[in-house]
């Protein structure tokens, strides 16, 4: 009996359900091989392909994350254009003039500001303010709904174009007196300046960074309003004779024509001095040099020593 047990289990022929299980097994590693092999008809189509990027197997899986790594990247913003750099340098000046002297230069499409370390000083304004007395009337009569008559007009070009005091005199008292000075430095954000109380336009005190500041006041519209900024700036591109220096005079005869000035020039018996001041509006910048010494040396002295700093301060090859 045990003899046939044994034979049973542990015989040398292999039993049918053996047999059967081999050949599934090796049918089924036949159908795999098939499937894997480029070419076949039973090849899968999830199978990678030489050559061929993976990402398409990925996409039943990881869709969203496939569709940002398609996304075009964006190209790099362009730097913006850097400006055109300004007619003048900043730099410290050690110049042969006598008594003292200040400038400053704003840039009117950055608003940012150079000078000498005292733009910042005050000196009075003489007939420089004449420009914002001006601008003044001409922005409160259009405030006010009304057109200033011919005479008017012609009166304001004598002002500007003519430094005319006894006309300047009349503006002055229908725009305020001191009233107005307040609204140029409250209007113009005007930082060093002051008001002369009751002594007068000329006696205005405005500092070389406050006047480049004016002008920019002046050139923005600010000033004399929307109606009349082109105005007024024509009329101070078109000063002429003893008002005519200074600054626009340092610059080719072609590009004077188009920078609008008004300047200011008084003999101070009080200081014993003189008191000479420039303002310019250019296309991009605004300028204000300012200078006093001994009253003995006239105002020639000042007129030039106004063009001579302008001189010094502008780029090579302006």
């Amino acid at each position: 009996m045990g003899n046939r047990r044994a034979d049973r289990s542990g015989g040398g022929e292999a039993s049918p359900l053996r047999l059967v299980a081999i050949a599934v097994i090796l049918i089924g590693l036949v159908l795999v091989s098939l499937r894997l092999l480029p070419g076949s008809p039973f090849e899968s189509s999830a199978a990678a392909k030489w050559g061929e990027s993976d990402t398409a197997s990925d996409r039943s899986t990881g869709a969203a994350t496939d569709r940002r790594a398609r996304q075009p990247v964006p190209p790099s913003p362009s730097p913006s254009p850097s400006l055109e750099p300004l007619p003048f340098v900043a730099k410290d000046l050690n110049l042969d003039i006598e008594g003292w002297y200040s400038w400053s230069v704003l840039d009117r499409r950055t608003g940012k500001i150079i000078g000498s370390k005292n733009m910042g000083e005050t000196s009075t304004t003489a007939s420089m303010i004449k420009s914002w007395i001006v601008a003044d009337y001409l922005r409160r009569a259009a405030d006010s709904g009304q057109t200033p008559s011919d005479a008017k007009l012609a009166d304001a070009t004598q002002i500007i174009r003519d430094s005319d005091n006894t006309r300047a005199e009349q503006f002055y008292n229908s725009v305020g007196r001191d009233a107005s000075i307040k609204r140029l430095i409250s209007m113009c954000k005007l930082t060093d300046s002051s008001v002369a109380p009751d002594k007068g336009w000329s006696r205005t005190a405005l500092s070389p960074r406050d006047t480049a500041r004016l002008g920019n006041c002046i050139a923005t519209g600010t000033a004399a309003g929307p109606k009349w900024t082109t105005w007024l700036l024509n009329e101070m591109r078109l000063v002429r004779g003893a008002g005519d220096f200074g600054i626009r005079k340092a610059f080719p005869a072609a590009e004077q024509k188009q920078i609008a000035i008004k300047n200011g020039w008084i003999d101070r018996t009080r200081e014993q001095e003189m008191h000479i001041n420039c303002l310019a509006i250019g296309d991009t910048w605004t300028m204000g040099v300012m200078v006093k010494y001994p009253i003995g040396m006239g105002y020639d002295y000042g007129m030039k020593n106004c063009e001579k700093i302008t001189e010094a301060l502008l780029r090579p090859g302006v």
